[in-house]
């Protein structure tokens, strides 16, 4: 298994440089398989979003499916896959709250926190938080 990193998936994702999207592309479609995954971390998908938000100007629906397409993908090995399914559930259900938070406050739980303590609104409406 390699790991890969956020440049790599947004290149394969965007298709934007042609170089670096063959390169993302011939890498994840033939060295990488369902018993040789590639690696993402919770940080390259938190990194990812924040990349398609901003600079990409995608919108919340259309990251979620990227998102479920990511993990249902089997060229990919997803860091602690059932926390992010929550996260992307919650995600999907909150209008204001950024993928980030619901990971975050996913992970927390899963580690044995009682809550999240935040002073950000938006993320206090997810699951786990509590606003101070």
């Amino acid at each position: 298994m390699i790991g890969i990193d956020t440049n790599v998936l947004v290149r394969y994702l965007a298709q934007d440089d042609p170089d670096q999207t063959r390169i993302a592309t011939e890498f994840i479609e033939k060295k990488c398989s369902e018993t040789d995954p590639a690696f993402i971390n919770h940080i390259v998908l938190c990194e990812t979003v924040w990349i398609l938000e901003r600079l990409y100007d995608v919108k919340k629906s259309l990251i979620a499916e990227i998102l479920e397409k990511i993990l249902n993908t089997e060229q990919f090995k997803i860091h602690m896959v059932d926390i992010v399914w929550r996260a992307l559930q919650e995600f999907k259900l909150k209008n204001k709250v950024d993928f980030a938070d619901c990971l975050l406050s996913q992970i927390n739980t899963e580690n044995g926190c009682r809550e999240t303590v935040t002073f950000d609104k938006a993320a206090a409406e997810t699951s786990g938080y509590n606003l101070l």
